[in-house]
């Protein structure tokens, strides 16, 4: 039986369940990757979530790459880019991944804007369809949003 769809907006149906990439590129070689989102999507589910520090554990050497993965089988599979939903997120200030954005201290118009434009890159799209924070910039202040 296929995954129930909803509809969340007038042109977005989206699946009820999502399927999260947080292990691919870790735990999840690039074949098991392409299995896992090839079995969902052709289960119904339409709706799939990335961050740009996936994989999990966080490293240098793997960062990204589960946002890679899935661009990687998007265009590979020839997938409509409006037959599914993308969800990312972008990371918030953390002094121990220093290798995203050079650690960023605050979640501020170019950090998030630099995330983005990375996001896409790696997933070979042009547009994403829920950006999310992945924590809060609990420290941010507000003048940095009236500049």
């Amino acid at each position: 039986m296929p995954v129930p769809l909803f509809n969340l907006a007038p042109n977005l149906t989206v699946s009820r369940l999502c399927l999260g990439t947080m292990t691919f590129g870790e735990q999840n070689s690039l074949p098991q990757s392409f299995g896992l989102l090839d079995e969902a999507f052709n289960g119904g589910i339409n709706f799939f979530d990335s961050a740009e520090m996936y994989p999990v554990p966080q490293r240098a050497e793997t960062q990204g790459r589960s946002e890679e993965y899935l661009g990687r089988w998007i265009k590979l599979r020839k997938i409509p880019r409006d037959r599914i939903v993308l969800a990312t997120k972008v990371a918030g200030p953390s002094g121990q991944m220093t290798w995203i954005r050079g650690g960023p201290k605050c979640l501020d118009c170019r950090n998030i804007t630099n995330a983005i434009d990375s996001s896409l890159k790696r997933m070979q799209v042009d547009y994403i369809d829920l950006y999310q924070i992945h924590w809060p910039d609990r420290f941010l202040c507000s003048d940095v949003w009236r500049n």
